[in-house]
């Protein structure tokens, strides 16, 4: 019994936490850039929020779960983020996974799989690979369908735009 009610509780505390997530895509979409948010949590409080800026910023490796690292290293004074969870409404790719990893952070969870760049167990699955020195939990789906519909939307307006 007291499994299902922490994975019921665990649930409710991922999608409360992705919803931050999203809020941070809302505000990378509003900017131009492609709607993906993150937030870092350590101890069931948001330390750190990171949305893509690569656009506003003319920087390549400015993806929401970089700024969201930065930001969390930031806080709490070492990159090593033992304890730490990331929220990131889409997949990360190569780079962001890897940052993942180096960053020692203990869980993932994401929104959607990214079918043409994902890392995270779509195309390639560095956040588990056993031949690296870390790995990390995942949690995929966590509202999956809101996270595709930001970013289907999202590209919708593009397309509309360009015609």
């Amino acid at each position: 019994m007291s499994e299902i009610i922490s994975s019921q509780t665990q649930e409710a505390i991922d999608r409360r936490f992705m919803a931050a997530a999203l809020n941070q895509a809302d505000i990378a979409g509003e900017n131009g850039d492609v709607p993906v948010g993150a937030v870092i949590v350590c101890e069931n409080k948001i330390i750190a929020k990171g949305y893509n800026q690569r656009h506003q910023l003319g920087d390549p490796t400015a993806h929401a779960e970089v700024i969201a690292l930065t930001a969390a290293a930031e806080y709490v004074g070492n990159w090593r983020l033992g304890g730490c969870t990331i929220y990131v409404t889409l997949e990360p790719c190569c780079m962001c996974a890897g940052a993942c990893v180096l960053g020692r952070l203990d869980r993932l969870v994401f929104g959607c799989n990214d079918p043409k760049a994902g890392a995270c167990g779509s195309l390639y699955n560095i956040v588990q690979d056993d031949r690296l020195n870390h790995r990390l939990s995942v949690t995929k789906g966590v509202l999956a369908d809101e996270c595709s519909l930001v970013l289907r939307e999202f590209f919708q307006k593009k397309r509309v735009s360009r015609q």
